[in-house]
This record gives structure tokens, C-alpha cells and sequence, in this order.
């Protein structure tokens, strides 16, 4: 039988960072609350019809391509200091080179 989808995007996820996924529910986990075990990062996985910020993304990433550009959205909220920063999975590497 194959896997639940959010199983399989948890599986995804943890290959991209060379981990493996947290066995049951990561709640249920014997080594780590989070979704992937992962020696240095705590990484939770949401799998949802939508995302409000991927809707951001996708228009952002429009603007974008026009000029030749990799998206990056920096989320920030009053009174905090630092910001967020949203890339996709396949621009990880470019956006560490221009940092």
C-alpha cells in the first residue's frame, strides 16, 4: 500500500537534507518531536491545499522570471527583530552563493 501523501512529502523532505523521516507522528517520536531526524535542524513538514505565502511566492516568482531573477520573499512582522526568508527547495543553492 503506498504511503499517505504527507507521508511521502515527509519523505521528500528528509532525502533533500540526506535525514530520514520520524517514524509515527513526530508528537510520538522517541528521538525527536519533529517530522525528520536531522543531527543539527528541527524541520516540520505541512502539507496543505494552500498556503497563503506560496500564493506570494508564486506571484512574486512571476515578477521575477521577467527580469531574470531568483524569488525570494523576507517575511517580517512588527516588533521582531530578523526577518524569514521563503525560497523554493530548487534555489537553495543560488540564494547561498549571492549571500
Amino acid at each position: 500500500m503506498p504511503d499517505k501523501a504527507w507521508k511521502k512529502r515527509e519523505r521528500d523532505v528528509a532525502n533533500y537534507f540526506s535525514a530520514q523521516r520520524t517514524p509515527l507522528s513526530g508528537g510520538n517520536g522517541k528521538v525527536t518531536r519533529a517530522d525528520v531526524i536531522h543531527d543539527k535542524l528541527f524541520i516540520e513538514c505541512k502539507l496543505r491545499a494552500k498556503h497563503a505565502v506560496v500564493s506570494l511566492w508564486d506571484e512574486t516568482a512571476k515578477l521575477a522570471k521577467e527580469e531574470g531573477k531568483t524569488p525570494v520573499i523576507a517575511l517580517c512582522e512588527k516588533n521582531r527583530p530578523g526577518f524569514w526568508l521563503m525560497v523554493h527547495s530548487s534555489d537553495l543553492d543560488k540564494i547561498t552563493e549571492e549571500k
